[in-house]
């Protein structure tokens, strides 16, 4: 091994890994706590799709953790299973069918998902990233919380109203967060060393680290309550990281293998798990110096067993991440070790820094998935679309609707469709054209001819009087359907009754042409 190679490499990806951990640590924590499940369930995530994901695959500068775009199927997930229980045997099958993607070489697929159905996708779950998070951007209480009612109607700096009391402290958090990811983004503050060294999540972590700090000392009565941090469990011992990956739980869950919402969930995890994967190697690759591809098939059994651990020991579902992976790259990665870094980190954080992350306010990680949800779900990707005309408008609308309306693979397939029928449309409208000069007639196929081509082409023969001459120009079509080579063969035979003249211009495929009998030939008239 050239070390004077080697140790410029290392020093790099070390670097990398070090910025990729501290914007992970809120996103992973964040994505939890939207999850609605305990924040260790997001650094658990974070650490396997570090330790192994990252040596399983083949990218080298990808980096995969718990994502966003996942939140809505963990909350729906949880919701119609009853448990977070029976949602990681879910996540379990997720990954086992995410392996069976990649061994049959499924990755090619995802290319031919429309662009605007993704996108519709993604749209929709922005759109209730942002809704789900603003009660707690808000700071709102509600009877479901675990702190005294009474105390909260007399605490200091909240407001009553219909939906519960709102917490003036946790909005002003939200709205100087919101500032901060907005403003760091600008080429104002971009001109700081400072800023672009520190990631923008990260500033608004340290930012509410601060508050709750500054407000415990000052103002004890207006520091955010304990409810509404970051309630990291203390591992002080092996037992107690037992208790909290939820190991002694672990074979119950085999109990729900029978119930057919468990397999539902898992499907609709392993394809939206990997429609995000494969569209972050995508991206990944675009933006990569070197443009080094990733096998997607390599990736998918990556994350295959990524998901079976994380199901097995108490995490979130993983895929590729986009924001982890682009800071990764940005920073200067040059191979996977910088990703495998990142998970060393998260797994020392659980054990060294509990006490700092529990300072962390809910109401921060709710501006950092808020802002996330308007990246996904910006005004300008609306207008955009809808500029580029019906055609890739009205999956994206319908796929956006269905995710709303329904879930996330229900809103899958109706945008599918959606794209298949319009593509259908427009590939059967006009097939073929009619041209009349006189008693010369010209029969023109402008593109493939299928059956429903039989319709129009019967309707056009019709129009034909004896004695006419009649050509068939084919050229452009590279397939005629049986049915509209039978109709014009009917025609043939009978054109010498009729006194009509019938050509038929370079036909399709000699094969088809050896199949069918069909010649460039004219009947002329008897």
């Amino acid at each position: 091994m050239n070390l004077r190679a080697f140790f410029p490499t290392f020093q790099r990806d070390l670097l990398a890994g070090t910025v990729v951990f501290l914007v992970a640590l809120p996103l992973c924590l964040g994505i939890a706590n939207a999850s609605g499940v305990e924040p260790f369930a997001g650094l658990v995530s974070g650490i396997v799709g570090g330790l192994v994901v990252a040596v399983l695959s083949g990218s080298r500068l990808s980096v995969s953790g718990p994502a966003a775009g996942l939140v809505v199927i963990v909350v729906d997930g949880i919701a119609q299973l009853g448990s977070f229980s029976a949602f990681l045997l879910a996540v379990l099958l997720s990954g086992a069918i995410q392996f069976g993607f990649g061994m049959l070489k499924a990755g090619r697929f995802a290319a031919y998902v429309p662009s605007p159905v993704i996108k519709g996708m993604l749209a929709a779950i922005g759109v209730l990233l942002i809704v789900k998070q603003l009660p707690i951007a808000f700071g709102l209480f509600d009877a479901d919380d675990s702190l005294d009612m009474q105390t909260i109607a007399g605490a200091a700096g909240t407001i009553p109203t219909p939906f519960g009391s709102i917490s003036l402290i946790a909005c002003s958090i939200t709205l100087l967060s919101l500032a901060v990811l907005i403003g760091w983004e600008t080429r104002a503050l971009r001109r700081f060393k400072l800023v672009r060294l520190i990631p923008a999540p990260l500033a608004v972590v340290l930012l509410g680290i601060g508050a709750t700090l500054l407000l415990s000392l000052l103002a004890p009565s207006l520091a955010p309550p304990a409810g509404h941090r970051v309630a990291l469990p203390s591992l002080a011992s092996f037992a107690a990281l037992q208790v909290a990956l939820g190991w002694v739980d672990f074979g119950p869950r085999f109990v729900q293998l029978v119930n057919p919402d468990v397999w539902r969930v898992a499907i609709t995890l392993a394809i939206v798990a990997s429609l995000e994967t494969l569209l972050s190697l995508e991206a990944v690759e675009q933006i990569d110096p070197e443009r080094r591809p990733a096998p997607a098939d390599r990736e998918l059994k990556a994350q295959g067993v990524g998901n079976l651990i994380a199901g097995a020991i108490g995490g979130l579902p993983i895929t590729s991440v986009i924001v982890r992976s682009s800071a990764n790259v940005h920073a200067g990665a040059q191979s996977r070790l910088s990703a495998i870094f990142h998970g060393v980190l998260l797994l020392v954080s659980v054990f060294a820094l509990t006490g700092v992350i529990n300072l962390i306010p809910l109401a921060c990680l709710a501006a950092i998935l808020i802002f996330t949800g308007l990246k996904l779900a910006k005004p300008s990707l609306f207008v955009a679309l809808a500029r580029q005309g019906f055609a890739p408008f009205a999956p994206f609308i319908v796929t956006l609707a269905g995710v709303l309306a329904t879930d996330l693979l229900i809103g899958i397939v109706l945008g599918m469709l959606c794209s298949v029928l319009l593509a259908l449309y427009a590939n059967l409208r006009g097939p073929i054209v009619l041209a009349q000069h006189g008693d010369h007639y010209l029969l023109s196929f402008r593109k493939d001819v299928s059956f429903l081509g039989k319709v129009p082409l019967k309707h056009y023969l019709r129009q034909i009087p004896d004695g006419a001459t009649v050509i068939v120009d084919a050229t452009r079509a590279d397939f005629v359907d049986h049915d509209v080579r039978d109709l014009l063969d009917t025609f043939e035979a009978d054109a010498p009754r009729r006194g009509i003249a019938f050509e038929v211009r370079h036909q399709v495929r000699a094969q088809a042409r050896a199949a069918r009998g069909w010649s460039m030939r004219r009947t002329a008239a008897e």
